[in-house]
């Protein structure tokens, strides 16, 4: 019997999530969550706006999922969300309690120092008053954030590497939800998957997420990463998921945590902190995970009933890279953004998932939000391989196939892996 996914998502998150899903024998469709990014689930299978159905209950009662995938927490704080838990529909994403250590950074924090897990020096103000008393208490450099987890803060990361940066910034910043301040340990930086069901913790991959904007990591921080690797690691030989997650097995078993979790982690003077833990399918990592593995709809559909699974990996694909292709102005606010053609000279021998494009006979455009008005992500090239160099090398070689004007994508992926195979052998 064929499988039913449902998404809840847009761009290449949801154009990835339905494409691999249908090759591997289920029948996809997608709930669009925002009102841009469409192109690339549309040409999937059948989707839906939240324009059209404010609600997905009806669309989800008809369409009767095995599997529903969302592509951001951001599902939790919609009015039909507790009657989709309620119901008991097979939502890939833990529930209740178990969601505080992704939204509040600040219980995500208490509750390692419970277990033991190393952790930052961090502080949650109210006010600009107060930010400005903890630099005098606690002069120290700050990673600004949100106090809660949500892709429509009003607050973005920003990384302080001095004193001096934290003080200008928390003069700048919009204390609408407060502000979360996280002491900046460094830049030695790696992520670990895992999913959690049947009273297991499985690891999957390691990875490395860069979100500068511009190559040689400068610029300001994107929304999302700009470039990304991944790398299988079931066996978590780097002990990221031994020393960060297994520790909170209690409170995994107390919460009836199920679904996935990924711990993004830095290393100071040898000792790995967590910095932040994610309840959710990575929007970059998730693509080539699923690549990755053999059977992913059977693994995702053991994990939400529950079950252990069984991982079955393809060996050729043991690396994969992913590089994000940014439009015209990306990651600022421009004056106007033009409806510039998306062109693409020859088939991609690698993955192509498109991000904020729109189609108009036949023509792909970068999306021109008349009340958006930014430069825009328009796709992200994944190429995976038994080697880093040669997913790196067709990955670089593919993504020149595309072309749309002031684009640009980083040029220092190769040195990226570099620094990765660096920094987890030392």
């Amino acid at each position: 019997m064929t499988s039913r996914v449902m998404v809840l998502g847009v761009g290449a998150f949801a154009h990835a999530v339905q494409t691999i899903l249908r090759e591997d024998g289920a029948e996809t469709a997608c709930y669009l969550t925002r009102p841009y990014s469409h192109f690339g689930p549309k040409i999937v299978g059948q989707t839906w706006s939240t324009e059209d159905h404010p609600s997905p209950l009806p669309l989800i009662e008809k369409f009767k999922p095995d599997l529903i995938i969302p592509q951001a927490v951001a599902w939790a704080e919609q009015p039909w969300a507790a009657d989709l838990v309620k119901q008991g529909w097979p939502i890939f994403s833990p529930v209740g309690d178990a969601m505080r250590i992704e939204i509040s950074r600040q219980e995500s924090s208490e509750l390692c120092r419970k277990y033991g897990i190393p952790v930052p020096a961090s502080y949650h103000v109210q006010n600009r008053i107060e930010a400005r008393q903890l630099m005098q208490d606690d002069p120290r450099p700050y990673v600004l954030k949100n106090p809660i987890c949500s892709p429509f803060s009003p607050v973005h990361a920003i990384i302080c590497e001095s004193p001096e940066d934290t003080l200008g910034w928390i003069e700048r910043v919009d204390y609408a939800e407060g502000l979360f301040l996280q002491e900046y340990l460094g830049k030695e930086e790696a992520g670990h998957f895992v999913f959690i069901s049947g009273g297991e913790i499985r690891s999957l991959v390691t990875n490395q997420e860069y979100k500068r904007a511009f190559t040689g990591d400068m610029g300001p921080l994107a929304g999302a990463p700009l470039a990304g690797i991944v790398e299988q690691d079931p066996d978590d030989k780097f002990g990221l998921a031994r020393e960060l997650i297994h520790p909170l097995k209690p409170w995994f078993e107390k919460t009836g945590y199920t679904g996935p979790l990924q711990v993004t982690a830095i290393r100071k003077e040898g000792t790995w902190h967590a910095i932040e833990y994610n309840i959710r399918l990575g929007v970059t990592t998730t693509a080539l995970l699923l690549r990755m593995l053999k059977n992913p709809v059977d693994v995702l559909l053991k994990v939400v009933r529950d079950q252990v699974p069984v991982l079955d990996w393809h060996p050729e694909k043991f690396f994969g890279c992913t590089l994000t292709l940014a439009g015209y102005g990306y990651p600022y606010v421009v004056p106007s953004v033009p409806k510039l053609p998306v062109e693409v000279s020859a088939p991609l021998e690698c993955d192509l998932w498109w991000n904020e494009v729109d189609e108009e006979d036949g023509q792909l455009y970068m999306a021109n939000h008349q009340n958006y008005e930014m430069g825009h992500r328009i796709a992200d090239v994944n190429a995976c391989a038994s080697e880093m160099d040669s997913a790196v090398e067709q990955i670089e070689k593919e993504i020149l196939k595309l072309r749309c004007l002031g684009s640009y994508y980083r040029l220092d992926l190769k040195e990226l892996t570099e620094k990765y195979s660096s920094l987890l052998t030392s």
